[in-house]
């Protein structure tokens, strides 16, 4: 059986996106439902232009535009914010640098700057079938149930979990926006925490990754989670396209697993096609 590197209740990746999948795993042929809410290594780089209207969109306009089934073969989409998560809105965390800030949005699937509106999504590459365990909130497992519903899901997924975000943003707010990420991806390299509900959450590292190029602008980080043994890496990208800003935050569940040496991944590209034909 497989060991994993996992605190509890760990890092916050686990926290939000591996509860997701133990909540969420079954539903494989969910509709995509929206969320609540009202560049590489020299910051942005940069891609064609956007046709999406420079407007400022609402929750349901965006939810239109979100990548769901039947934009993309082989996903499967599932509601972002039906389980557990580090935080249930931005105004519950604490985050010790403000410069880290829209780091941490992105990691936990809300809109990395002060949206008018934001809808997300979680994307998987397969339909898990969890263990009966896995049925459990993570509060209420055993260190070996819930060591058994890791193993389901991992077993069964094999693959990237990815949060996918839009949000939407009135006058310059989208531009503003992709600078606070980029200026974040550089103070915030050492590393930077944050609290919800209690519970604390370090990160040791922020490295600057190739974005995608994709819409506008584009801007992708890598952040080093501190977890009982050697720092998990979770992969981020954040796109511009006109005023409405995607983000992506993807990591390997097998990553987690000690016998496994899935460390080589990143946020799927044909994930942030998809989403930007979408936005096209």
């Amino acid at each position: 059986m497989k060991k994993f590197a996992l605190s509890r209740p760990g890092i916050a990746v686990v926290a939000s996106a591996l509860s997701l999948a133990l909540a969420t795993g079954c539903s494989s042929d969910s509709d995509s439902d929206s969320g609540s809410g009202s560049g590489s290594g020299d910051k942005a780089a940069g891609g064609k232009e956007s046709t999406v209207a420079t407007k400022t969109l609402s929750d349901t306009e965006l939810k239109k535009l979100l990548v769901a089934k039947g934009d993309l073969d082989g996903y499967t989409f599932a509601p972002a914010d039906e389980s557990e998560q580090f935080a249930s809105s931005k105004e519950e965390m604490k985050i010790v640098d403000a410069k880290c800030a829209p780091l941490m949005y992105v990691l936990t699937g809300f809109a990395p700057g002060d949206s008018t509106a934001y809808v997300n999504t979680m994307a998987t590459p397969a339909a898990a079938e969890p263990s009966e365990s896995s049925t459990k909130d993570l509060e209420d497992m055993t260190e070996a149930e819930l060591e058994e519903a890791m193993n389901s899901i991992t077993d069964s997924l094999g693959g990237t979990i990815t949060i996918v975000s839009l949000s939407s943003y009135e006058g310059e707010g989208a531009k503003e926006t992709m600078t606070s990420v980029s200026d974040a991806v550089e103070s915030c390299a050492g590393g930077f925490q944050a609290t919800a509900k209690g519970e604390t959450e370090k990160f040791t590292k922020v490295e600057s990754e190739k974005a995608s190029g994709s819409g506008d602008e584009s801007v992708a980080f890598a952040v080093t989670g501190n977890a009982d043994s050697d720092g998990i890496v979770v992969h981020g990208e954040v796109v511009r396209h006109g005023s409405t800003v995607a983000t992506y935050y993807s990591l390997s569940l097998a990553a987690f697993a000690e016998d496994e040496a899935a460390t080589e991944y990143d946020v799927p590209d044909e994930l942030i096609k998809a989403q930007a034909d979408k936005l096209a």
